[in-house]
């Protein structure tokens, strides 16, 4: 998740869930035809008062704590290999595409961004078809804890942006004098997604597929860090989602993820998405290792 700094004045509320960890599992398990696997995720639970979550950088503790409701449920989640070659951004809110990397360390942050953010801008180009494109971030990911600036998969279901968040994630990268002047122009953020090393098995990542999402499902959430407030939205559950994964992705794979989409006109745009644990993974299997980098895509005419 990369939650965006939002203005003072927030009010909190304090709900912490009596069940371990803030969650209650619902334990039904739907009939999986063949090509599907059964995964967990964490969903929130919609209440009347905003919910909130304190950061491990603002607890100085390992894990996020949520004053909120979450649960787990077992859901069907599909093997969208079948079906790679039908999917868009603009119907289902991701694409894969196999494109090798010239970059041979995907940790060394100097080849990253000087190598590496070149690629993805291309790549990001050629999908969308925007006159210009922004890189601002990049993060990696283990899945045993990591080292070297590593975060853990993010393992509840989530958007990285909102509403709010990303027109202002844009004034925070471009600055406020071309913010305005962009301010009519169509953009997209999309975030490319990577393994390190795979094939990946363990903590593959689960999206949603865009065209299956109920916006009144998408439960706005404040991210308090030290001295800023961000939002973010969660993803209530909803029996109509259709989940999706690509099994055992390869490092030459990048999986394209709409963050935000500004045009209102039908297309997809938000994709919750989480990392799960396949119940069919050895336990003897290497940690995923996965690399994401962001961009902001503008559609100037």
């Amino acid at each position: 998740m990369n939650p965006e700094i939002r203005g003072g004045g927030t009010q909190f509320f304090h709900n912490t869930p009596e069940s371990e960890e803030g969650m209650t599992m619902v334990t039904e398990s739907p009939r999986i035809p063949a090509g599907t696997v059964t995964g967990e995720i964490t969903f929130m639970v919609p209440a009347e008062q905003r919910p909130y979550v304190h950061t491990e950088a603002f607890t100085g503790e390992p894990e996020p704590r949520y004053y909120a409701e979450l649960q787990r449920r077992a859901v069907t989640i599909h093997d969208a290999r079948t079906q790679a070659q039908e999917l868009s951004l603009d119907r289902h809110g991701i694409e894969l595409h196999r494109r090798p990397t010239i970059v041979d360390d995907l940790y060394d942050d100097a080849h990253v961004e000087q190598d590496y953010y070149q690629e993805i801008e291309a790549l990001v180009r050629e999908a969308t078809g925007a006159s210009q494109v922004v890189i601002f971030d990049h993060t990696r990911r283990r899945d045993d804890g990591g080292s070297g600036g590593t975060k853990t998969p993010a393992d509840r279901a989530h958007n990285d942006y909102t509403e709010w968040s990303a027109p202002q994630r844009v004034r925070d990268v471009v600055g406020e004098e071309e913010a305005r002047r962009l301010r009519d122009v169509p953009f997209v953020q999309v975030n490319a997604w990577r393994p390190i090393r795979g094939p990946v098995r363990r903590s593959p990542l689960a999206v949603l597929d865009a065209a299956t999402l109920d916006a009144g499902d998408l439960i706005a959430t404040d991210m308090v860090y030290p001295g800023r407030t961000g939002e973010i939205y969660h993803l209530a559950f909803n029996p109509a989602q259709r989940w999706l994964y690509f099994p055992a992705m390869e490092r030459d794979e990048i999986l394209l993820i709409k963050g935000f989409d500004s045009r209102i006109d039908g297309r997809a745009r938000f994709v919750p998405h989480t990392a799960f644990h396949d119940p069919g993974t050895r336990s003897d299997e290497p940690p995923r290792e996965s690399i994401e980098v962001r961009t902001l895509a503008f559609f100037e005419s």
